[in-house]
């Protein structure tokens, strides 16, 4: 191996254009997907408190918004609903009229090729705030739950989703939205499976977002220890062999190490990551306290993502960060 004073791997860190030729990891606006809330109403843009610069929007205002999403480059958004009324089993997540089916429908109709995600689960919907239907003892019935999850997934489906999304982490979910999909000939709809959910304390101003926060207990029994990695891997190849059509490991930063994993053993598909919200709100909060500079913090833990195997990032960070790439091309 050639050493200094040779070697001095300095030359090409020189000027700013040789650092930009050897960049081993390129990050561009293409590489994400923009979170969105959708609420009932008129002429909504409600204010997400511990989220700052995100908002819940009414259906009428989704048009003007994803055609600024578009513009920036971005291909995809992901839709968060929030129902009108609540019950035990989520009804309106399975409804032809339902938040997000409208929100798919006023998307689609204004900028047909912007990439429409829909999350499939049920704790957004569901009175008691879990992913699945629950027994007498307050615990979820997993296999009860799949033909809901089935039911949702055609339902998003039928009113123009390009992509489903399950996310309750629930044992045979993958098998059971791809049958219900190919029964009604969606074949052609691909699933992107939440494959490694970790039981995260990241996740606090999402639910604040989503009005999703169960009602009591946890979701400890379904989504996964964060201390585990070897069981991150036996669940996306699950996920695999079920038929996921992309994989997604969640949250991102503080398992880089997960995605890294995950990204060697199924090299074969698309690995999604979700920087969550509550990485978000710490960027966000440090950077109104003057203690980081946004835009370069920001920028560097997406690309940190990305560098950990990523091929796509779930963020709110998209429209800030994409305005800031166009910048320094």
């Amino acid at each position: 191996m050639i050493t200094f004073p040779v070697a001095r791997p300095r030359r090409l860190r020189r000027m700013p254009a040789l650092r930009q030729m050897v960049r081993e990891t390129l990050l561009t606006p293409n590489d994400f997907i923009y979170p969105l809330f959708v609420q009932h109403g008129t002429g909504v843009r409600q204010p997400i408190s511990s989220m700052p610069g995100q908002f819940r929007y009414s259906v009428d205002q989704l048009a003007e918004e994803a055609e600024a999403i578009a513009s920036l480059g971005i291909p995809a958004v992901i839709l968060f609903g929030i129902p009108a009324e609540k019950d035990p089993v989520g009804v309106e997540n399975f409804a032809p009229d339902g938040i997000v089916q409208q929100a798919i429908r006023a998307i689609k109709t204004a900028v047909p090729q912007l990439l429409v995600v829909t999350d499939v689960c049920l704790c957004e919907y569901t009175d008691h705030g879990h992913c699945g239907l629950l027994n007498e003892h307050g615990e979820i019935l997993n296999d009860e739950t799949l033909e809901i999850l089935g039911k949702v997934a055609v339902s998003h489906a039928e009113a123009g989703a390009d992509v489903v999304a399950p996310s309750g982490m629930l044992d045979g979910m993958v098998t059971a939205i791809r049958s219900a999909l190919d029964e009604q000939g969606y074949v052609h709809v691909p699933i992107m499976s939440y494959a490694v959910k970790y039981a995260s304390a990241f996740y606090g101003p999402f639910r604040e977002a989503a009005e999703g926060a169960p009602k009591f207990g946890d979701r400890k029994t379904h989504q996964m220890d964060p201390a585990n990695v070897r069981e991150a891997l036996r669940e996306a190849d699950l996920d695999v062999a079920e038929g996921a059509d992309f994989l997604m490991v969640k949250p991102a930063l503080a398992y880089l190490d997960v995605i890294r994993q995950v990204r060697d053993r199924h090299p074969e598909l698309p690995l999604v990551a979700y920087n969550v919200s509550g990485e978000y709100a710490m960027l966000k909060a440090a950077a109104a306290n003057g203690w980081l500079d946004e835009q370069k913090v920001i920028l560097e833990t997406l690309t940190s993502i990305k560098r950990a195997g990523a091929d796509l990032i779930i963020t709110y960070h998209a429209k800030e960060a994409a305005m800031w790439l166009a910048d320094e091309a």
